[in-house]
């Protein structure tokens, strides 16, 4: 064969090779490959419907379970941690720890953008799978311009693989007919979860390590955008998550820790749905409606607090919701083998506190102190005397139940609420036994007192200590916080509002307080000191943290230690890098800015504060900025060295500071880098360790968080998103990890600084 017969016979690379790419290119773009199905709940979000993805781990689950187990008409997949149940028959998703609305269930596979902000909602499952079935014969034959009309009659158009479109149908009719392109905008139209640029996330782990339930304070709403209790938790839970994988990196590589689980202990509605709403709603002035409804749904918890029949109402449903919560999640998780803390935010801080010190240490002193108190009071065993208390408390008419239940006075003595509660005694009634009940162990309690011999027990004028061989406790008859040493109980030795206390069943580990009033709580009950040996009877451990500028937060150490002087610890910053603190501010405290580097702390500041200056108090700027001038003059170099002591210094207390933006953070590092020789050490040790009591096991106990740049230059602006911080302060949810991952023995992956 000649060479040029052999170029005729040979396929032409130009010509054949590029004709082959094509049939490869068209069997690729012919291959039909299946979508993979993503589950997605429905959730009403500012009174609008939003299609939310569960995590991929629980997509997987749900995924698992539809396919290999159609036919089960009771099939239940635990969904977000265990905190949900989905029916998936159903096709619902249900809380299981606290009450919410129902949510749909929905597996999704094709998606069209919404109208009004741009997110994406799933087509049904039916015709989803009519879109998919469509899509694969469009696709296979490579035939495209496929149209389709959905159940509510509108029209989407497969052009190709790329573009697919959604049409609404317009709201009046055309006698001309009309096409689609002129039935309003276009929608894009897309196939598959990945393309349509969800967060989706992983997933949490499953082990579960300890658990900690949160009660709220005041009114319904946690924080400025007037969140629910669930829905602050819930960011609360997903700080948590992520501090876990940043600081606790190692620890969860070697499989030693899972994660911490967070519950919300809701009591603002059960005190609201008992009527008195709209008891108040008759005495309710109608002008200023909205400030008026606020102050009653928010504001008098205080007052409803300090009631004794609603604070009963408050502290029993507390202790039984946490009992309820802990009861369900042991069931709900047999295998787990933490414990348990708890954690409160303002007056549901002052809440846990006051059931925390009357609980007992074991069911054996509880015994032990009903049989020498209750007893003591109560030392006719005759049902007669039953009768004649009714008689006097005008109880009368429930005699019949007393005698029908053979209760006779030792036998009183010795019931509890819930003892009369199944009798049938109604509330009103109850609480005046109960009341009658304690105001008699009190009076016993007192004449026995009065006969112990001064300076027994080892107890001084000076330092009121509790007996000897007894630990201060609440619901005991011993107290080391009233003066005076005398021994009586506790709720009336605080000034608390007379209730009986219900117990809990379970111990907490570690008690932690967001923004607490406890302190101002207990002054006004005319507690002056706190004895340092005293801690919670069934808690030993407790921390108070706070912002800076929360009007609502007060200390605790000052009252363990009053003749000393010192600062709360400061929360090290949960990224590593300290906020530029900087001398003492000055008498005046409306700002916390010292006197060096103001002029890069000004300067951050001013810039923040054009950015919305109807916002700022024109008077107190301009007094700031007179102060920072004088001081910057005076004293600027002195303060400079302050500052670089207390940046360089680890760890270390709470100064009135101010800090800079990351810049300025980010610049200081790098001079640390340049110059780590600086001397702290020697500051460090100077300083004398500071003893407060035994309350956090001899620990610190106040714990202060950095504030913000802008919210050091004025302090007022931001007392209120001081208060409501806590939910999403990374600084406070890594304290409460490092804590409570130190009673297992692990640590953080490197110290914060």
């Amino acid at each position: 064969m000649s060479a040029v017969e052999q170029q005729q016979a040979e396929p032409s690379p130009s010509s054949n090779s590029s004709s082959s790419f094509e049939v490869v290119e068209a069997d690729t773009a012919n291959k039909y490959e299946a979508v993979v199905p993503h589950w997605f709940y429905c959730k009403v979000i500012d009174s609008r419907e939003r299609w939310i993805p569960f995590s991929r781990q629980d997509s997987a689950k749900l995924e698992e379970a539809h396919n290999s187990r159609k036919d089960d008409e009771q099939l239940v997949v635990p969904t977000e941690g265990g905190r949900y149940d989905v029916h998936l028959k159903k096709r619902l998703r249900c809380a299981m720890y606290w009450e919410e609305e129902v949510s749909e269930v929905r597996r999704c596979t094709w998606f069209y953008k919404g109208d009004k902000d741009n997110k994406y909602i799933p087509y049904s499952e039916s015709f989803s799978e009519e879109l998919e079935e469509t899509y694969m014969i469009a696709i296979t034959l490579d035939e495209w311009k496929k149209k389709l009309e959905s159940p509510t009659r509108e029209i989407i158009i497969l052009h190709n693989p790329k573009l697919m479109v959604h049409y609404h149908p317009v709201t009046t009719s055309d006698d001309w007919g009309s096409t689609p392109t002129e039935q309003g905008r276009p929608r894009t139209v897309k196939r598959g979860a990945e393309n349509i640029s969800a967060d989706i996330p992983d997933g949490e782990p499953l082990q579960i390590d300890h658990l900690v339930f949160v009660v709220h304070g005041i009114g319904p709403a946690c924080d400025i955008r007037f969140r629910s209790i669930v829905q602050c938790v819930n960011d609360f839970r997903n700080v948590s998550l992520s501090m876990l994988q940043a600081h606790f990196k190692k620890a969860q590589e070697q499989q030693q820790i899972g994660r911490v689980e967070f519950l919300p202990v809701n009591w603002h509605s059960p005190l609201h749905s008992t009527g008195v709403d709209v008891d108040l709603e008759r005495i309710t002035l109608p002008s200023i409606n909205r400030l008026r409804h606020f102050i009653n749904d928010t504001i008098l918890d205080v007052f409803f607090y300090n009631s004794s029949t609603y604070c009963q109402t408050i502290v029993d449903t507390v202790a039984s919701e946490m009992n309820r919560l802990y009861r369900l999640f042991l069931q709900r998780n047999p295998d787990f083998k933490g414990g348990a803390s708890i954690a409160g935010h303002s007056l549901g801080s002052l809440i846990l506190f006051d059931l925390l010190t009357n609980q007992k240490e074991s069911s054996e002193d509880e015994d032990s102190n009903k049989e020498g108190s209750q007893m003591g009071a109560f030392e006719q065993g005759d049902i007669g005397g039953v009768k004649e208390i009714l008689k006097k408390l005008e109880l009368s008419e429930y005699y019949g139940v007393f005698e029908k239940e053979r209760m006779d006075t030792q036998a009183l003595a010795l019931c509890t609420e819930k003892d009369l509660k199944d009798m049938g005694i109604p509330l009103g009634p109850r609480m005046k036994i109960l009341h009658y009940v304690r105001t008699k162990e009190e009076t016993q309690d007192a004449q026995q007192q009065a006969h112990v011999p001064a300076g027994n027990d080892d107890e001084s004028e000076d330092a009121p200590k509790p007996e000897s061989g007894s630990s201060p406790q609440l619901g005991s008859s011993s107290s080391s916080m009233n003066d005076g040493g005398k021994r009586q109980y506790l709720d009336v030795g605080l000034g608390q509002v007379s209730a009986n206390y219900p117990q809990l069943i379970y111990k907490p580990n570690i008690f932690f307080a967001f923004g607490s009033p406890i302190g101002m709580f207990l002054t006004v009950r005319g507690v002056k000191r706190i004895d340092p040996n005293y801690s919670l009877p069934t808690c030993k451990g407790f921390f108070n943290i706070f912002h800076p500028f929360d009007p609502v937060a007060y200390r605790i150490e000052p009252m363990i230690v009053p003749d000393l002087e010192f600062e709360p610890m400061l929360l090290p910053h949960h990224k590593g890098r300290k906020r530029m603190h900087l001398g003492k501010a000055q008498s005046r405290p409306s700002s916390w800015l010292g006197a060096g580097l103001y002029s890069v702390a000004l300067c951050n500041a001013w810039y923040c504060s054009n950015a919305s200056p109807q916002a700022l108090c024109v008077s107190e700027l301009r007094e700031g900025l007179t102060r920072m001038g004088m001081d910057l003059k005076n004293n600027l170099l002195g303060s400079l060295r302050i500052a670089w002591q207390s940046f360089t210094r680890s760890p270390m207390l709470a100064v009135e500071a101010a800090a800079t933006q990351n810049e300025a953070e980010a610049s200081l590092e790098k001079q640390t880098a340049v110059k780590p020789e600086e001397p702290a050490a020697p500051e460090k040790e100077d300083t004398a360790p500071i003893h407060v009591g035994m309350l956090n096991g001899g620990h610190r106990i106040d714990y202060v968080l950095q504030e913000k740049p802008i919210e050091s230059f004025n302090e007022y602006l931001f007392a209120l998103q001081g208060h409501l911080c806590y939910w999403e302060s990374e600084d406070t949810v890594l304290l409460i990890l490092k804590e409570i991952y130190q009673i297992q023995g692990i640590t953080l992956d490197q110290p914060l600084q």
